[in-house]
Order: C-alpha cells, then structure tokens, then sequence
C-alpha cells in the first residue's frame, strides 16, 4: 500500500501543471473605464485596475491627478502563458488612436494621452517594437509614448469596472446605471468610430471593444 501511494504522489506532481506567473503591463489609453473594458475580454487577463500614474504628485484623485502631471491608466495582470506582453501592446494600440498627439478622442490633453510604460528593458523592447510595426502598418507617425515604470496610484472605488457597474446616479444621461452612462459616453465621444476609420479591419484585434 505505501508503494502505490508512492506511485500516486508521483504521478500527480508529474501531471499537475505549474501555475504560471503573473505579470503586469501599465497602459494609458484615454478614459480609463474604456480601457479596462476593453482589456478584461482579453483572454489570459487575469486582473485589472484602473488608476493615475505618469506625474510628480503623490496621491493623486480624480480631481487633482491631471493638475499633478498624471494620466489616466490601467494596470493588467495577466497569465503570459496565455498572452505575451507583446501581444498586449499589440492589442492596446489597436483599442486606440496611437497617431493623436493630444489626447483621445473627445478627451484632450495630458491626462488622456496615450503612453505605453515599460516596467523593465524587456517590456520597452517588445512595447518600442510594437509601435514600430504600428507605424509601418498605419504609414503614419505613431504618438503613443514608450516610457519607464512610474508609481500606480489606484483609483477612486467607484471607478473601478464602471462600464458594467448597475449602480444608479445622476449624469449628464439622467439618472441612470454607470453601465449606461458609460455606454453613452463611448459612442458620444466617438472612441470606437475613430479607432476603426484609424485601423480599419485591424481595428480592436484580439479584444472585444467596449465588453
């Protein structure tokens, strides 16, 4: 008997797989809430977590990030043994106008500029390499920025998975769920029009836009 459960412990640690790493990419693609939309039908994204990061103020909110020099981005977490990095920054830059240098979409300035941090050499080369084959695919110069790690500062409570949110409250739509808020703001702001006139049938590739 103790031979087979010898046999037994053996044979399970030989077919039970091991659990790959996680790993984290941090994306600043405009309004957060599209983003993480966008990222959370990524098959292989484990987590993710909307928030500011890029600026010199620490502890940014809503209401101050853009003042400190921050952007809006999401931090994913994802299972590279289902999805590279490399396929991750594929996937953004498709989820979004990498050729607007000043914003995206309806949101201008600093805070919903597109940027790509890389958290190490390995990151910024596969993140540098993806905008090069943007470029060439687009025929046209790309904006998105390529840049080292910065600090992410999670944020507000309420933001996080806005877009499939049912709470009710009053917005610009009336009173209504964050869903459909969210849901009105994208298309208003023309976020999914704009990336398709941009990328045509590349447009969203490996995502499905706007969950």
């Amino acid at each position: 008997m103790r031979f087979l459960a010898v046999i037994a412990f053996l044979l399970a640690a030989t077919v039970l797989p091991r659990p790959a790493q996680a790993e984290t990419a941090l994306f600043a693609g405009g309004c957060f809430w599209c983003v993480e939309a966008d990222f959370d039908s990524v098959p292989g994204v484990t987590a993710t977590t909307t928030g500011y990061a890029g600026g010199k103020v620490a502890n940014p909110t809503y209401k101050t990030y853009g003042k400190g020099g921050h952007r809006e981005v999401v931090r994913i977490e994802f299972d590279p043994s289902v999805v590279s990095y490399a396929q991750l920054v594929a996937i953004f830059l498709r989820t979004i106008d990498p050729t607007d240098a000043g914003g995206q979409f309806c949101d201008r300035g600093r805070a919903y500029s597109s940027a790509i941090h890389a958290l190490d050499e390995r990151q910024r080369k596969a993140a540098e390499q993806a905008v090069k084959d943007a470029r060439k695919l687009l025929g046209a110069k790309v904006a998105t920025a390529v840049e080292g790690a910065a600090r992410f500062w999670k944020a507000e409570q309420y933001h996080q998975e806005y877009y499939r949110s049912n709470v009710r409250q009053v917005t610009r739509f009336g009173i209504v769920t964050r869903a459909t808020a969210y849901k009105g703001y994208r298309k208003n702001c023309g976020r999914d029009a704009r990336v398709r006139k941009v990328w045509g049938q590349e447009a969203y590739k490996g995502a499905n836009p706007g969950s």
